[in-house]
């Protein structure tokens, strides 16, 4: 062990020398974590869609981690995996709206163009306030005004339906906003422009529905293709779910001096832990009866816990020389600086077993969100996707794996 650890630094000088940069292990939930959810998950399902599950159980595993193989190359992929609740809390917005229309409407900002051609916001944080027991919306003027809570979302969520693209500029003319309300409550014949300042901040409770909706669609048509596909996704947005560091803004350690605590968190502890001594018989996947409220407790369960990973790891760096902090390894004929295996494993002791919780609890999450969308979609007959050329895509796997070739290894 210690000729190797010394080759390892050997190496790691001479790339060095060579110009060569040392680099740092960043992956979410780990590629491990998200493949080891989604084929524990398979585990959890009833007898009559584990046929299917379990033979494609390559396929789901595999494909966990394709929402992050996107994050950098699709536009509006990145903030699925994630909600600065911290930044709403900080606003007064706690709870978030349930539903993501409702909250891109109440906390989206109308902009208009003042007399220097600047931008002069109209709706301003905090977003709203009660009265009486009452909600109400403040609208900026020459003097606030206020305005019903549900009549301003029922109005908003009406008129952004009306784009057919989420990055459409969407324009409003203040006499309707006038008319609709029946107040002046904006000089007439101005123009406002409304701008999206929610969705920077996450859309992670908000896409789980989304995928499940397709998910359920996809059972009831009996896609074989887009089913594993989907479900795949859904696996890898509930997991995320289930990370603390994926609910705040501070979500690398990058706000209080501990950059690359993400990683550590989520990646570096569950790869060197979670087959040692993790328990991952987590049971029977349950019906879900509202998915947008099972979307949101789970983020903010996972958030909870956002303060005690930061504190302990802190105190933990604090307490132990940065030199037992970091070590190299070889990781893919690369020389990678990671946690140390001693430093990482005083950090899931003080943890108190935290990670092993989470990834039990998102474990049965994905299994009972497949289970609930096979639910909602009639309880269908699967045994038949089972049978050669079944489902709809011409997708390569699908065509080997049924015609009966191994199909491409987990990395």
């Amino acid at each position: 062990m210690k000729h190797r650890h010394t080759l390892l630094l050997s190496l790691g000088a001479w790339m060095t020398i060579m110009g060569v940069s040392l680099v740092s292990f960043e992956e979410y939930w780990g590629f491990f974590g998200h493949r080891r959810i989604n084929r524990l998950a398979v585990f959890t399902l009833v007898p009559e869609m584990m046929p299917v599950f379990k033979k494609h159980i390559e396929y789901i595993t595999e494909h966990a981690v394709d929402p992050d193989k996107r994050r950098y190359a699709i536009h509006g992929e990145a903030i699925r995996h994630y909600i600065d609740l911290d930044v709403w809390h900080q606003m007064g917005v706690d709870p978030l709206p349930k539903s993501y229309s409702t909250a891109r409407a109440l906390l989206g900002d109308w902009v208009l163009k003042d007399a220097d051609g600047r931008n002069e916001s109209i709706f301003m944080h905090p977003r709203w306030k009660i009265i009486a027991n009452k909600k109400y919306i403040l609208i900026k003027q020459p003097d606030t005004a206020e305005v019903d809570f549900y009549d301003y979302q029922r109005f908003v969520s009406g008129y952004l339906q009306k784009a057919k693209d989420p990055d459409e500029d969407i324009f409003l003319n203040s006499d309707t906003l006038n008319t609709f309300f029946n107040r002046q409550l904006l000089p007439a014949g101005q123009r406002l422009q409304w701008i999206d300042t929610f969705s920077k901040h996450g859309i992670l409770p908000y896409i789980i529905p989304q995928s499940y909706t397709r998910l359920v669609h996809a059972f009831k048509i009996k896609d074989l293709a887009s089913i594993l596909r989907l479900s795949a996704d859904l696996g890898h947005y509930v997991g995320d779910a289930h990370v603390p560091l994926h609910t705040t803004s501070n979500y690398n350690g990058q706000q209080t001096g501990q950059t690359g605590l993400h990683a550590f968190w989520e990646s570096r502890i569950p790869e060197l832990f979670a087959d040692q001594s993790y328990d991952y018989l987590v049971g029977r996947a349950n019906y879900i009866k509202d998915i947008e409220d099972f979307s949101c407790k789970i983020v903010y369960d996972s958030h909870r816990f956002v303060d005690s990973v930061l504190s302990i790891e802190k105190r933990l760096s604090r307490q132990i020389p940065a030199s037992h902090q970091y070590c190299f390894t070889e990781r893919n004929l690369l020389i990678v600086k990671l946690q140390c295996e001693a430093y990482a494993r005083a950090y899931q002791s003080a943890m108190k077993g935290m990670v092993e919780e989470r990834m039990r609890a998102a474990i049965l999450a994905v299994g009972s969100t497949w289970y609930s969308a096979w639910i909602d979609a009639g309880q269908p007959d699967l045994s038949s996707l089972n049978e050669p050329g079944a489902g709809t895509s011409d997708s390569l796997y699908l065509k080997k794996n049924n015609a009966g070739s191994s199909v491409r290894p987990e990395h």
